[in-house]
């Protein structure tokens, strides 16, 4: 494999991977009348439209781009090298959306990662030891021997902190999987009204009395800095560091800044293959899930067009939607229209001027979509060999298929990153989670070759005030590949190709609104009853048959499908139809 860098951005992506559904050559044609339209070929616009499908609704999707799933996608960006070119790993896909929709029979394949965490250490080995690492995985006994290695006292507590982490995770389960409580319903209006409301109550009580005694425990993590928690119960800085990514991973955040605890929690509480926690790479890459939904959805009967972009959504002089305008001019008719969009999207570029109030626009301005991340995804000839962890030959080691933490064997080191980005500049030593899929899924890369992610924070919308150039974005990926060369060297000279997605550039392909790939900051603000805001956190607009079905809504991104399975029960609750759901 010749070892010239691709970086012409014009050149990418060169191909595409999943379900495409061109609309000119689709043997679907678009009907001009449907019961509901979805914009936006997300997984939770998919997963929405297969439900109201099964519900007895003739539904279509209309995805912008000429490949489905928004963020959960795969693209050939150089020729045989299938990058998952967004989001890069699936745990939080809920289990009762994989039986029902029968994705394993359409074709979902999963590959199990165990260990699951690498983090390397920075240092000279001694007598021809190899530097330090911290490597955790499913083996508990095996994970108390790499803490040993930095602390036998953290050794010993860690099981306890792992038990009272999954408690507190396995109690809000039930919230993820229902709308939130109906507050108007509970405290106003008729009795019937509030007998029905008061059925949205039950997630939260069930979520009180699994906690039960722990329900002090469970508010402080997600009030506390996640450092305060891990202070408490661990002495050692790799440690105390590796735990903290996943407080800060997506998030403009500090381990030291209140509320960081909630996203270390929201990315434990994930499942795969029954296994509580874990994470694993999809065969085919991120776009194979988006394509067994959409297989699913469309075995139901469901209509799925690509490069449809809709300009604006239709609404009537009675105040109601009443369909979609494609860009193209061409008008889609339907009694309810649901956006798979982030609440900035659907509600300041689809609405017809004057049919919201300023309060409302307002304050939909006002949500929080800062992101942290710049995505790097690049093609080598060769697998990274790190100097803590050395194997012959180039072949893969255990260490090779978890989430490979650097810059990440000190909090202070993430802190100073942090705070690099809030005063507008990218940071000089990133925080880097490094994925590579190939290791396992060998349909990803050519023989030898390997794909790599990059996921990397903590970079901002804006470089001191201005936009991002093509410059910077190199410049920004010089900076991570330096990094990188220090843990493992020669994986510069490994590289053929790379694809550098800033915050801005994530916003322009993706549809993420600042570049957050949560749809919306997972701060305590932006949560629950408050997400997308205070009093619109039930799926439903202030625009009669317009709801939301996207990560912008409860429970938030990464938890793959929930909103749109949500927001299609509470759709057919308003309809008072429930066949096939």
């Amino acid at each position: 494999m010749a070892a010239a860098v691709w970086t012409d951005r014009a050149r990418r992506p060169v191909s595409f991977v999943g379900i495409v559904i061109r609309s000119r050559t689709s043997h679907t044609a678009i009907k001009s009348q449907y019961d509901a339209v979805v914009v936006g070929g997300g997984h939770n616009g998919l997963v929405a439209a297969a439900y109201l499908q099964k519900g007895g609704l003739k539904t279509a999707v209309l995805e912008r781009r000429h490949v489905l799933g928004g963020a959960a996608v795969t693209e050939e960006l150089f020729p045989g090298f299938r990058f998952s070119r967004c989001s890069y790993l699936l745990s939080l896909l809920r289990p009762h959306i994989y039986m029902d929709l029968e994705l394993k029979k359409h074709g979902l394949k999963v590959y199990m990662r165990d260990p699951h965490a690498f983090t390397p250490m920075l240092e000279e080995g001694l007598r021809g030891v190899p530097p330090r690492s911290l490597t955790l995985g499913s083996d508990l006994a095996r994970n108390q021997s790499e803490i040993g290695k930095f602390s036998p006292k953290d050794a010993k507590a860690f099981p306890d902190f792992v038990a009272h982490l999954g408690k507190l995770a396995g109690a809000i389960q039930p919230l993820l999987d229902a709308p939130p409580v109906d507050i108007p319903g509970v405290t106003t209006g008729s009795l019937r009204r509030r007998l029905a409301a008061a059925k949205t109550l039950m997630p939260i009580v069930r979520c009180g009395l699994k906690l039960g005694r722990n329900i002090p425990d469970f508010y402080e993590i997600i009030t506390a800095p996640i450092m305060k928690i891990l202070n408490r119960w661990f002495e050692s800085e790799p440690l105390r560091a590796t735990l903290a990514t996943d407080a800060v991973i997506g998030a403009m955040t500090s381990p030291n800044n209140p509320g960081s605890g909630y996203v270390l929690l929201h990315h434990v509480m994930g499942e795969l293959e029954k296994e509580t926690g874990a994470w694993g790479y999809v065969e085919g890459g991120m776009g194979a899930v988006s394509q067994a939904v959409a297989s699913a959805a469309r075995s139901y009967g469901v209509d799925i067009f690509t490069e449809k972009d809709v300009g604006q959504v239709l609404v009537g002089s009675d105040g109601a939607a009443k369909g979609v305008v494609l860009k193209d001019g061409g008008e889609i008719h339907s009694k309810l229209v649901l956006s798979n969009a982030t609440p900035y999207v659907t509600f300041n570029n689809l609405m017809p001027q004057g049919v919201l109030s300023p309060e409302f626009i307002k304050a939909i301005h006002q949500i929080d979509y800062t992101s942290p991340v710049t995505k790097i995804n690049v093609a080598v000839d060769k697998l990274p060999n790190f100097l803590a962890s050395p194997t012959p030959d180039h072949k893969p080691g255990p260490h090779h298929q978890c989430s490979i933490h650097l810059n990440c064997e000190s909090v202070g080191v993430l802190e100073t990153a942090y705070k690099q980005a809030m005063n507008g500049r990218p940071s000089v030593r990133p925080m880097i989670e490094m994925t590579i899929p190939s290791v396992l899924d060998s349909t990803l890369a050519p023989p030898g070759c390997h794909v790599v992610s990059l996921f990397t924070q903590f970079t901002p919308y804006h470089i001191e005030g201005r936009e991002w150039t093509d410059q910077d974005r190199e410049d920004f990926a010089d900076t991570a590949f330096d990094c990188i060369e220090q843990y493992a060297p020669g994986f510069k000279k490994s590289v053929v190709g790379r694809d550098i997605l800033a915050p801005p550039d994530l916003e322009r392909i993706f549809g993420l609104t600042g570049g957050n790939v949560f749809h919306g900051s997972m701060s305590l603000d932006q949560l629950y009853l408050a997400r997308p805001l205070p009093f619109f956190s039930d799926y439903r607009s202030p625009i009669k048959g317009l709801y939301l079905c996207g990560s912008g809504c409860h429970p938030g991104g990464g938890v793959m499908g929930a909103p749109g399975w949500n927001a299609a029960l509470t759709v057919m609750a308003d309809l008072k139809c429930h066949k096939n759901m």
